[in-house]
């Protein structure tokens, strides 16, 4: 395995930077803290090519089951999605060391949200874990990871998404499959139209599932008629991914894995990153493979759940970049950007595209390339 992971930015996704492929949700794990703002190429405009192709499509829909009265009040206030095609065809490979992926998955910010999210929920967890066996700092880790514990669900109706992108052609019948779901969703009465909202393309709710996935998956368990992951109370969310993760065969009472050494459960040992800690990992890290198909998501849920938990920081360490630099160096850097007025976009030590550019901007400042890169000189000369 190299070291520097390439996961494709999932096949669809939105926020701030996906980083792997989810079975699932199918939207980029690790989202931001704070609820962000619809954009205005995220609001459906109209557009003659794109109502050609749902006048055809009705005729599909129809021959799927789904009645008139569901499709016309469905397509009633839908639209062209223009950002949506923006963002698809402008995915970036993400690279991203595990070093990096924990240091936004399991930041200071995201524990102590998780561990008041965990004491708030508990005894809803609690409920969940009796019925379908799974850890409730799992559950609540992975809710963290994709919606960033509810506050970035997202606000972007989804049939006009997933319409946009079938009419868009790129993965037509995938997404064709998705809306046909959405549709058989809203004549389940499980909400009304201008409720289902979600990501630009189209994975909803507080754990962020795609429309077939939440066909498959998805339960009521406030026992109110409808699976409703969509409203503010993240209860039919939180089941459904525990019963996504049980049907996925994840094993009651058994760990995710740990760092390996003394306590970590008896698994086979990864070392996603050359150098840094290795891992010790059972049956219940496939499951959570299952709902995201990615080894850094899968160690990012793990660890945040047992920091969730009360567990402290991993125990190994990582060595130094590319660049020669530690994180603390590159948190150094960024502090040091951040004082003379650069934005950085935070102090993480993870060097995204605002420290690059805050890094750009110092370098054309003293007379040096504008390359963006770090580096211990240009620490130095800070």
């Amino acid at each position: 395995m190299t070291g520097r992971m390439i996961l494709g930015r999932r096949q669809f996704g939105f926020g701030m930077g996906a980083l792997a492929l989810s079975a699932c949700a199918g939207t980029p794990a690790l989202q931001g803290s704070g609820p962000a703002p619809l954009a205005d190429d995220l609001r459906p405009v109209p557009d003659a090519g794109h109502a050609a192709w749902v006048a055809a499509f009705r005729g599909r829909a129809l021959a799927g089951g789904i009645s008139a009265a569901t499709f016309d009040a469905a397509f009633r206030n839908a639209g062209f999605v223009p950002g949506v095609i923006t963002r698809d065809r402008n995915q970036p490979e993400s690279s991203r060391t595990l070093e990096d992926y924990l240091s936004i998955a399991v930041s200071d910010e995201r524990v102590a949200k998780g561990r008041a999210a965990y004491a708030r929920q508990r005894s809803t967890l609690a409920a969940i874990e009796t019925r379908y066996g799974v850890d409730p700092t799992i559950v609540t880790a992975i809710w963290g990871l994709e919606s960033f514990y509810g506050e970035r669900r997202g606000d972007v109706p989804v049939v006009s998404a997933t319409s946009t992108l079938a009419y868009e052609g790129r993965r037509a019948a995938f997404f064709e499959q998705q809306l046909l779901a959405a549709l058989k969703i809203l004549q389940a009465g499980d909400v009304a139209p201008d409720r289902m909202t979600g990501s630009w393309a189209g994975a909803m709710g507080h754990t962020q599932f795609i429309p077939t996935s939440y066909l498959a998956y998805a339960v009521d368990f406030t026992g109110d008629g409808r699976r409703d992951i969509w409203s503010d109370d993240p209860t039919d969310s939180l089941a459904s991914t525990a019963a996504y993760l049980s049907r996925s065969g994840w094993q009651r009472g058994l760990r995710w894995g740990g760092e390996a050494g003394p306590g970590a459960p008896a698994g086979r040992i990864i070392q996603p990153q050359p150098g840094g800690p290795q891992f010790a990992v059972t049956g219940n890290f496939d499951a959570i493979k299952r709902y995201n198909n990615s080894d850094l998501y899968a160690i990012g849920v793990g660890h945040l759940a047992d920091r969730i938990g009360g567990a402290g920081p991993l125990r190994g360490s990582f060595p130094p970049d590319a660049n020669g630099m530690t994180k603390d160096d590159r948190i150094a850097l960024q502090r040091r950007l951040t004082a003379r007025g650069y934005d950085t976009g935070g102090t993480d030590g993870v060097i995204g595209t605002k420290s690059r550019a805050a890094i750009s901007a110092y370098q054309a400042s003293i007379g040096q390339p504008a390359t963006g890169v770090p580096s211990l000189a240009l620490l130095a000369s800070l």
